[in-house]
């Protein structure tokens, strides 16, 4: 068939279009496989689509993956061939039903993940599978070890070290930003990789980016963190655990993180970088993943037994999540509120006791303090102001701005606030109600979309005082965000009288 280019992308996925008289002599559907085949020999799978006249007969239309994957251009010629599922859908299917997988399932299934050969609809059957069914500790093993053998590893010579939330709770971003130059400004390599927001309105890539470049090579990443100590990179571009970020993709509009895959995101990450101490940060609250006490500790021992497995030295932090972290919720605004904190020493006690907090906890895991002590030392180096310079190194390394100061950061032009209509008490912000309402804004993918946040509860509030403020890049985004804030009601005033009876 004689190709034809068509200037669409899919996000990744890989689809051809054929006109419906070559897909009824094929045996083809909708969403059945097909193998291409270029001239070199170069071959992809890709779904298929159907049409009576976009598509001539004879032709093929590629999506932008599908071209680029193959290097053809228009009127090229490639090879056909109808293709059946791949070896690791019998394996999905077996998931599907709550059974165990071997490693060499897990492998298969990983493999064809990262090769194309799984359509989007059957990953995220697995994922479905893996949050109704969960997986055993050593199925999840299984999964960081085959995410990290098809993906590239990056090597240190000496220790690196990390923090990793696993997020879900609106605000959280802009922790990284303050933690990762505290533990850096004492000589730790701390080559921090970050994920993009799957639930959230930011992910700390997506904040970082705000402030410079976080896509690099592996050798650029070696060679930046050596100078700098820290890093703020985003683990997409790297080629580590590339799976990981195909499951992130097929996560992201369907909005499932289960907790088995996210610990496998977690770790095969980390251990694609080398990294041997690592704190993981578990916020627990309503809202989060991890709405209990009970919850967050069970996942921390989970995170704990497979970490031994792995050989990395691990403790988990449960933090207070029943809130937003500081008083902002999206990519620019978040970004604002690290530099400034960063800039006069000072901020939301949520943003910073976490901050310095986390870091404390890695200053005892190297044998800088004794246990218990570590939150003094990430104390003096953030109130020093060697915080703020070890930012502006990573900044500057990164391709930004080191002398960018808040107000140089662009947020949404478009804005509406909401107001309290009484005279009241706060007793409650809605983390779900502020995600959403971010979300709908824009965020993440509008860098300038998000909330910024006036009261937290036990605030008290005059009739006028602003509650929060939408930020919005488009007129239509900012409508739909408000209509949904009031519809949510983020923020839960109470007066002293609840009820009368009767």
């Amino acid at each position: 068939m004689k190709v034809k280019r068509i200037d669409i992308s899919l996000g990744g996925s890989k689809v051809v279009i054929l006109n419906s008289k070559d897909a009824d002599k094929l045996g083809l559907k909708p969403y059945d496989r097909v193998k291409v085949v270029n001239e070199a020999g170069k071959s992809i799978t890709a779904l298929v689509s159907i049409t009576k006249t976009f598509i001539n007969e004879g032709e093929i239309g590629v999506v932008k993956e599908v071209g680029e994957s193959l290097g053809v251009k228009d009127e090229d010629e490639v090879k056909v061939i109808p293709s059946a599922h791949p070896s690791s859908w019998q394996f999905i299917r077996k998931k599907l039903k709550g059974e165990k997988l071997s490693r060499n399932e897990i492998y298969y299934i990983v493999r064809d993940v990262v090769s194309g050969e799984l359509s989007e609809l059957e990953i995220a059957t697995f994922l479905l599978a893996e949050y109704f069914h969960g997986m055993s500790i050593d199925e999840i093993v299984y999964m960081i070890e085959a995410m990290v053998e098809t993906g590239v590893r990056i090597e240190f010579e000496e220790t690196a070290y990390d923090i990793h939330s696993i997020g879900g709770v609106p605000g959280n971003s802009k922790v990284a930003l303050i933690e990762v130059p505290v533990v850096a400004a004492t000589g730790l390599l701390i080559p921090k990789t970050s994920s993009r927001a799957i639930t959230s309105p930011a992910g700390t890539a997506d904040t970082m980016e705000v402030l410079a470049n976080v896509s690099f090579k592996a050798d650029e990443i070696r060679e930046m963190a050596l100078k700098t100590r820290g890093l703020l990179c985003w683990g997409g571009t790297l080629g580590l655990a590339p799976a990981d970020d195909i499951f992130i993709r097929v996560e992201h509009p369907i909005q499932v993180d289960p907790p088995s895959q996210m610990i496998a995101s977690i770790l095969a990450k980390k251990v694609a970088m080398s990294v041997k101490y690592l704190v993981v940060d578990i916020p627990t609250g309503k809202g989060t993943k991890a709405p209990t006490r009970e919850y967050s500790e069970k996942l921390a021992r989970l995170f704990l037994d497979v970490s031994e497995k792995l050989g990395i030295t691990l403790r988990c932090a449960v933090t207070y999540g029943g809130q937003p972290i500081g008083y902002s919720a999206g990519p620019a605004l978040e970004a604002r509120e690290a530099i400034e904190a960063l800039q006069n020493r000072r901020g939301a006690m949520s943003v910073i006791d976490k901050a310095l907090s986390l870091a404390g906890l890695i200053f005892e895991m190297a044998g800088l303090e004794v246990r218990g002590k570590g939150y003094d030392l990430a104390k003096e180096i953030f109130e020093s102001g060697r915080a703020w310079e070890k930012m502006k190194q990573i900044i500057e390394v990164q391709g930004g701005d080191p002398n960018i100061r808040p107000e140089d950061i662009p947020v949404g032009d478009k804005t509406i606030r909401i107001e309290s209509p009484v005279d009241s008490y706060v007793t409650h912000v809605d983390n779900t109600a502020i995600t959403l309402i971010a979300r709908a804004a824009g965020a993440p993918v509008d860098k300038g979309a998000g909330v910024a946040i006036f009261v937290k509860a036990g605030h008290k509030v005059r009739k006028g005082d602003p509650l929060i403020e939408i930020y919005a890049e488009r007129e239509s985004k900012l409508t739909e965000a408000y209509n949904l804030a009031l519809k949510l009601k983020p923020v839960t005033l109470e007066g002293m009288l609840l009820k009368t009876i009767p």
